[in-house]
C-alpha cells in the first residue's frame, strides 16, 4: 500500500453524484487507503462525514491550506454497503 494519499477531483458535482462516483472508485482500495476528495459541492463538509459514517469510512477532515476545499478519509475494510441508487442510504 501506497503512503502518498489518492486524490479524487469530485468538482462541483452535488453530493449524490459525488457519493456515488467516490463508492465506486474505493470499492476496490486497500484498508487503510487515504482519500483526498476535491469537493465543491457546499453540502460536502455536512454529507461526507454523515456518509463515513454510514458505511464505517473513517473521515478524517478537511485539509487546511489546499487550493480547493478538499476533505480526507480513511478506508476500512469492511464498509457498511448502501443502496445502488441513494448511497445516503444502507442497503
Amino acid at each position: 500500500m501506497s503512503t502518498d494519499p489518492v486524490v479524487i477531483d469530485g468538482g462541483d458535482r452535488s453530493c449524490v453524484r459525488l457519493l456515488l462516483e467516490l463508492r465506486g472508485r474505493i470499492a476496490d482500495m486497500a484498508p487503510g487507503t487515504v482519500v483526498h476528495l476535491i469537493a465543491g459541492d457546499p453540502a460536502a463538509p455536512i454529507d461526507l462525514p454523515a456518509w463515513c459514517h454510514l458505511t464505517g469510512h473513517t473521515y478524517l477532515g478537511p485539509l487546511d491550506g489546499a487550493a480547493s476545499p478538499t476533505y480526507a478519509l480513511q478506508v476500512t475494510a469492511a464498509p457498511t454497503p448502501t443502496s445502488p441508487e441513494s448511497p445516503w442510504r444502507p442497503r
